[in-house]
Order: C-alpha cells, then structure tokens, then sequence
C-alpha cells in the first residue's frame, strides 16, 4: 500500500454505554483491516483510528487519538473469524506532557460476552526524559473473536488516550 493512499478500515463509534468513565512471532502479521472491525470510544479527526495500523511506526509516526482530553479510551477489535494471536506489537508517544499512561488488553473467545485480562501496563512519560514506548507480548490465545484495549491517558493527572501503532501476528 502506498504511504499517502487512506486505509480501507471498517470501524464503528461506540454508545455512551460501551464507553470507560517487530519481528514475526509465531507467525505472520494479521491484517486488521481485512479481518476485523474497529469499535472505538472517541477519535480525534486529526488522528483517527486508521493511524494505528498506517505502518508510520516508531518516534515521531502517525497516532490515534482521543477527541476528549481526561476521558479513558477503548478500541475493539472484532475478528470476522476467531482468530489465533501469538503476538501483540504496540507503541506510545508522548512528547508534550509528563503523564503515565495505562493500557490493559483483554481477549475474548465468545463474540464480547467475557474478556479475560491478558496485561495491564503503565508508560511514565516525559518530555526531558522517556518520550516513546514500544511493546511486544508473546501470547498465546487461540480463537480470539474480541481483542480489547482500554487506555486511560494518565493515572494521577490530565491528557489525552493514545496509542502510535498496532500490529498483531498470528500463526504460520
């Protein structure tokens, strides 16, 4: 795909109900696009969902962002065909503000009806300091139909839910 065409990426804003107050690993990249819709809590237009999985990856690449600064953040992904994932590669950027930044990932085998926690992770970030994160989960969870991230933009203060990229691999 070439860097300037807009991705083709199904995604759906979620109700206020549904809203929160590198390398292959055990197999080839998933395309997300292809194989999943994106339910999302919020989408800054500037930095819509289709930036997480652009390929403008690493310090300074595209990102999605929340519309709403101080609100937690939730991005689903809904597998059309349950889906085997091995690996799950994600990055944050945060140049501005000192803030830290949590993620937790959920998985679900039952179409959304239960998610399991699969990590709780908090990023501290600094603009004199630590500016970038890049994750990489060795998992193992077959017949994933629901992956879930909740992002709450920062634990003890003000910002903005976001996330710089995400990939997903799957097996060989």
């Amino acid at each position: 795909m070439h860097p300037l065409q807009p991705i083709r990426l199904r995604k759906r804003l979620t109700s206020p109900e549904d809203r929160p107050s590198s390398p292959e690993r055990g197999g080839g990249e998933l395309d997300i696009a292809r194989l999943a819709t994106l339910a999302y809590s919020s989408e800054d237009p500037d930095h819509p969902l289709e930036h997480l999985i652009d390929s403008q990856r690493g310090p300074r690449g595209t990102r999605w962002a929340s519309a709403r600064a101080d609100l937690t953040g939730r991005i689903v992904l809904e597998f059309d065909r349950p889906q085997r994932i091995a690996c799950v590669i994600y990055e944050v950027e945060e140049c501005r503000l000192e803030r830290t930044q949590e993620i937790r990932v959920e998985a679900s085998s039952d179409h959304g009806g239960t998610y399991r926690q699969v990590l709780v992770q908090a990023f501290n970030f600094s603009p004199h300091g630590a500016t970038f994160q890049h994750e990489e989960l060795q998992l193992d969870l077959p017949a994933t139909t629901h992956l879930r991230l909740t992002i709450v933009p920062n634990k003890a203060g003000s910002g903005t839910a976001t996330l710089t990229s995400l990939r997903l691999f799957g097996d060989s």
